[in-house]
């Protein structure tokens, strides 16, 4: 057990350019180079499929803005579990930490750490290798040890191992995951106009209209996509000059991943037409072979892996802070409210984070979990936005640092948006968004729990 010090408080030493890193290492994953495929399904013309982009990026814009005065209202750890509290209540804010620690970001990062042992499996194959070392019966299923299992643990405690150490090393880490992960991507981007033999005749093709449910059923996976727009928020309580550092990282966070989408999608469409493109699941290999060659898609497995290694990593440095600040309330583990004595992190909500998502990885239910889980990131973040007109209409006294862009269209419309995408999640996904009500639902009866131990 780590040394640990009565007070609570953490160290304020995060800068704008860390901030912005968490939130691209958050956003930028290996879903840019799938999704696309999926949304040109949905939005099979090239304007239409960018157009979904560019208003999914508007829309992460808008919501990065409302947090941002809201981080800036109330600069403590946590993020929206914060902001639920202090607007809705305390068992709205658990229910969002309840799903962050279950699902969100254990289930991530479980997801992330056995997406490295696969794509490093095409330089180390055993390191893929499933083939059983050790099964091992429980009561309802048996647990199975394989060489892709402990790679997977290996890399979630050493990312977890490093951020305990304290935030110098995690945010030397981070930047430089983020940093060059971002190059390498310019880099692609680059080198495929360059050299790609694609076509801009690909973005004068047309198609039939789209019409408006097929355009907002191809926002929700841009949206999911661009989750992760919020990641600075988390770490608010260290962030060093808050009003004024908070909103340049979630600002230039945010706006360097809708950048780097637009460009990539348009890279896309350079490479391939729309309609080649619709249905197609690893749509960035597809791209690449399509502009460099046969043996260019090999080019992608290292880009990925920092997508990878940086996004895990940033969801190890994240997610803590949200059950540290449930602690603080009594509502998580009594130990996760305090802090390391020397390194100055929630280290036991970093340890109970990697344990239980090694459990995830253990049982492979963490694919489960996300299905279920998926449009809570969206409800959660939408009403956290919605929290800002609260604090704004409660704290009228109250001089804010940050005023939200655009308000009160912007977050309205982000709101609006985000209900109707879990709308369309629950009609066209009923079993699994039924399964994820349930799982969040299940933790009302902990709250209640938690509630009369703490009083």
């Amino acid at each position: 057990m780590p040394d640990l010090s009565t007070p609570a408080k953490l160290e304020r030493s995060l800068g704008p350019v860390d901030g912005a890193s968490i939130v691209i290492s958050n956003v930028i994953g290996v879903g840019i180079f799938t999704t696309p495929g999926i949304v040109a399904q949905m939005a099979p013309s090239p304007l239409a499929m960018l157009g979904v982009w560019l208003v999914g990026g508007a829309l992460a814009f808008a919501g990065a803005s409302a947090y941002a005065e809201l981080a800036t209202r109330r600069p403590l750890a946590g993020g929206e579990y914060v902001y639920l509290r202090e607007a809705f209540g305390p068992l709205a804010a658990f229910l969002t930490g309840w799903t962050s620690f279950v699902a969100g970001f254990s289930g991530a990062i479980a997801a992330g750490a056995v997406g490295l042992a696969e794509y490093l499996g095409r330089y180390i194959p055993a390191a893929a290798d499933t083939r059983p070392l050790l099964t091992i019966p429980l009561i309802f299923k048996s647990v199975e040890i394989s060489p892709r299992t402990i790679v997977a643990l290996a890399a979630i405690f050493l990312l977890s191992a490093i951020h305990i150490r304290g935030l110098r090393p995690g945010r030397l880490l981070q930047n430089t995951l983020a940093g060059v992960k971002v190059l390498a991507l310019l880099a692609l981007i680059a080198l495929g106009f360059t050299f790609g033999a694609g076509s801009f005749s690909h973005f004068a093709r047309t198609s039939s209209a789209i019409r408006p449910a097929s355009w907002l059923l191809a926002l929700v996976p841009v949206m999911f996509s661009y989750s992760g727009w919020n990641a600075a928020s988390y770490v608010a309580e260290e962030v060093r000059s808050p009003s004024r550092n908070l909103p340049r990282a979630l600002a230039f966070g945010t706006a360097a991943v809708v950048a780097i989408y637009l460009l990539l999608n348009v890279l896309f469409l350079y490479a391939l037409p729309s309609e080649q493109m619709a249905g197609v699941i690893r749509v960035g290999d597809a791209a690449a072979e399509a502009l460099l060659g046969a043996r260019a898609a090999s080019f992608l497995t290292p880009v990925i892996l920092l997508a990878l290694a940086s996004g895990t990593s940033a969801m190890i440095l994240a997610g803590p802070r949200v059950y540290f600040a449930m602690a603080r309330d009594g509502l998580f583990l009594p130990a996760a409210a305090k802090v390391h004595l020397r390194y100055r992190t929630p280290a036991v909500s970093i340890l109970a984070q990697a344990g239980w998502s090694s459990i995830l990885v253990l049982s492979g239910t963490f694919e489960d979990l996300l299905t279920y889980t998926g449009f809570a990131v969206v409800l959660f973040a939408g009403i956290a936005v919605l929290a800002l007109f609260v604090l704004r209409r409660n704290s009228r006294d109250e001089a804010s640092p940050f005023r939200a862009w655009g308000y009160p269209v912007a977050p309205a419309t982000f709101a609006l948006a985000s209900l109707a995408i879990v709308l369309n999640a629950l009609r066209e996904r009923p079993g699994p968004s039924a399964a994820g009500l349930l799982l969040i639902g299940a933790g009302v009866p902990i709250y209640w729990r938690l509630s009369r131990r703490r009083n």
